[in-house]
């Protein structure tokens, strides 16, 4: 039994961490580096140690000093959240050598799944669907065009390492070949430090659809049900729902089978989610698994009532599942839309700085993951994911209803954010019949408003603002109505 464990992450996953383990009784010990001084994880944890600089290369990436400090600190295991190190296969190698648990899969597991030419080796030989391309990394123009011309155009160019929708370029001819390959290894190079790619057909408008895993280390596996992550921009997930609006009872099972043999082909421990596109037919097609804790995993939470977090603990721990398949019972449905500080008006460009005002939404069937308070200077050094908003309902119309209420509830000032884009999403006909798929923003949503739109939604906040100095300071001079005000534009001042 575990006494004390190292979270090796930052922000609202580590909060999330140490929140379960305060629930089983586990001591924490937090790391941070010298931008995250401030962080509202820190509050939390029993113990904390600063691991280094800014940069993630000398800090949150950097085994040498994590490893250590676990062992100065008395920790048996670390769980590393997700992103930085959580699917590195040579962390996880570290803490197998050094005696400490790595809350997730083991190495093998990690390496298997992290190069997608090899998981797609695997996943093919076990009679998992994966989608048509090469199966091998392609090093060559005249190769790429050869597996291009064979599997049919369009085609994407994929990195074989790493994700998040990083390295990955469209080729919709013979003559764009050459410039996808060499973007796509470059962006790869720089992000996995590996430019290796691949090519693979690219789907027209499939579904993303993945299924969560739990494997204990007795060789017991089951699914908690799908998540739809379908809308998307730039290959980067907005929001996520569960259940998916097209999948059936049938092809849930047959998805839900297919993921289990792959965990199994890998040896599979802790929680995992192997992840599908369907096409318009129906069809399903591998096309990776992600070998660690979810961003999303919160809705499958909120309709199975399974805290993920705790069950990855308690599987590191070498206890066998609580859960049997027949146990796990969906209840509702549950929608998560990921809150980034970016402005999407102006190309959502990252726009960390200091939140002024922060109020989170509440109510029957809301969940906010958040680490942000009022006061808290969001680093310029990490990724712009800032909050994630949930909200549950009896079924799905009632929980885009509660997620609507959310998001005119949540407030965040200081900072621009993606709340009125994921607005624009929700109260979206289209999305609100579920007819979505992976091209739904680019086709449906789009830019939220135009530029010049947004000069006069400017030119709105502005008088808003003179009205409110001019009302409260009240010097006799004539002042507009605020709800004059109100009719040139939605826009609100410092409310989001």
């Amino acid at each position: 039994m575990f006494k004390k464990v190292l979270i090796a992450n930052r922000g609202e996953i580590a909060l999330r961490i140490i929140r379960a383990c305060r629930e089983l009784g586990l001591k924490t010990v937090a790391i941070y580096s010298e931008a995250d001084k401030e962080s509202l994880h820190l509050r939390y944890a029993d113990e904390y140690c600063c691991i280094g600089p800014a940069q993630p290369e000398q800090s949150y990436l950097n085994i040498d000093k994590i490893i250590p400090t676990a062992k100065n600190f008395g920790c048996e295991a670390i769980h590393p959240g997700y992103g930085f190190l959580a699917q590195i296969s040579a962390f996880a190698e570290a803490c197998e050598s050094n005696e400490i648990e790595f809350i997730g899969p083991s190495s093998d597991a990690l390496k298997n799944m992290g190069s997608k030419i090899r998981a797609r080796k695997i996943v093919a030989n076990v009679g998992v669907p994966v989608i048509p391309g090469s199966i091998e990394a392609v090093e060559d123009e005249d190769t790429m065009i050869e597996v291009a011309e064979k599997v049919g155009y369009p085609v994407l160019v994929k990195a074989v390492y790493g994700g998040g929708g990083r390295g990955m370029r469209i080729a919709y001819d013979k003559s764009d070949i050459r410039q996808a390959m060499e973007s796509a290894s470059l962006e790869a190079d720089f992000a996995f430090g590996n430019p290796k790619v691949y090519v693979e057909k690219l789907l027209t408008k499939p579904r993303h659809i993945e299924f969560q895993l739990l494997a204990d280390k007795k060789g017991n596996i089951i699914h908690l049900g799908e998540r739809d992550c379908s809308i998307q921009r730039r290959y980067q997930k907005l929001i996520e729902e569960t259940p998916s609006p097209i999948i059936t009872d049938k092809l849930r099972k047959t998805m839900a089978k297919a993921a289990i043999r792959v965990a199994e082909a890998v040896n599979y421990t802790n929680a995992g989610t192997v992840e599908f596109l369907v096409d318009k037919e129906g069809h399903f097609f591998f096309l990776e698994m992600n070998t660690r804790l979810q961003v999303e995993h919160l809705i499958t939470e909120m309709v199975t009532g399974v805290d993920i977090v705790k069950e990855q603990i308690k599987i590191a721990e070498g206890e066998e599942l609580a859960y049997k398949q027949d146990d796990i019972a969906t209840k509702g449905h549950a929608i998560n839309c990921r809150i980034n500080c970016e402005d999407p008006y102006n190309d959502f460009v990252p726009c960390p700085g200091t939140v002024r005002r922060y109020h989170v939404p509440g109510g029957f069937g809301v969940r906010v993951d958040s680490a942000l308070y009022s006061g808290y200077t969001i680093p310029v050094f990490y990724d712009s994911l800032i909050a994630k908003l949930a909200a549950w309902g009896i079924n799905r119309n009632e929980a885009i209803q509660r997620m609507k209420n959310a998001l005119d509830e949540f407030e965040i000032e200081g900072v621009e954010t993606t709340i009125p884009f994921h607005k624009k999403i929700i109260n979206d006909e289209y999305f609100r019949r579920g007819e979505v798929n992976t091209w739904f923003v680019q086709e449906r949503i789009g830019d939220i408003l135009a530029p010049e739109a947004y000069e006069s939604e400017k030119a709105a906040a502005l008088s808003a603002v003179l009205v409110a100095y001019l009302t409260k300071n009240r010097k006799g001079l004539a002042v507009i109505p605020q709800r004059a005000a109100r009719k040139t534009s939605a826009w609100r001042v410092g409310r989001r």
